[in-house]
């Protein structure tokens, strides 16, 4: 199971903070659950912003970061301040 968090205007778009997904051996890296996420179309392309951040497990990784079954992962927007 991979729980999946969403934060910012990310949750806005989708509609939800959150949710799990069942272990698939082809999330291997942060990347493929994110390109699984994209082929649901229509708002979920929020998620191929070319500024999205990521986190595994409260840490910020890149979209490379090698994933596992019982992770959590976190997508939510580039934050600037001023």
């Amino acid at each position: 199971m991979i729980r999946v968090q969403y934060f910012a205007r990310y949750r806005e778009a989708l509609g939800l903070d959150g949710e799990q997904l069942a272990w698939d051996g082809r999330f291997s890296q942060l990347d493929d659950l994110r390109r699984f996420l994209l082929e649901r179309g229509g708002v979920w392309n929020v998620l191929a912003e070319q500024n999205l951040m990521c986190a595994r497990n409260q840490e910020l990784c890149s979209l490379d970061e090698a994933l596992q079954d019982g992770d959590e992962v976190a997508f939510f927007p580039t934050v600037t301040g001023g």
